[in-house]
């Protein structure tokens, strides 16, 4: 992930992108990691309403988000207004 340049978002425009089906994580250590990461965010977003970093891909480019997790579902995580990223197209989870 360091060398890949990540272009920073607002949440408002993730709704306007597209994302392929294709897993980005082929290191399962990683997906692993990614998961553990993801339950730690919806904790400190449902608590204190922390903010965290959010690193993934769409069909275009690779974007960094800065937000608040709401929810997480076996397949998508949550933002406010009801945003959502596939957590198979998220490279990393920085908190």
């Amino acid at each position: 992930m360091e060398t890949i340049k990540f272009e920073m978002i607002e949440k408002e425009q993730i709704e306007n992108l597209r994302f392929p089906s294709e897993e980005v994580l082929m290191d399962v250590e990683k997906r692993t990691e990614r998961d553990a990461n993801l339950k730690r965010a919806l904790t400190l977003g449902n608590i204190e309403h922390g903010k965290i970093k959010i690193y993934f891909e769409d069909e275009n480019s690779h974007r960094v988000v800065d937000t608040t997790v709401w929810g997480v579902t076996d397949k998508r995580i949550i933002l406010k207004h009801g945003v959502v990223i596939p957590i198979h197209r998220v490279h990393a989870i920085k908190l």
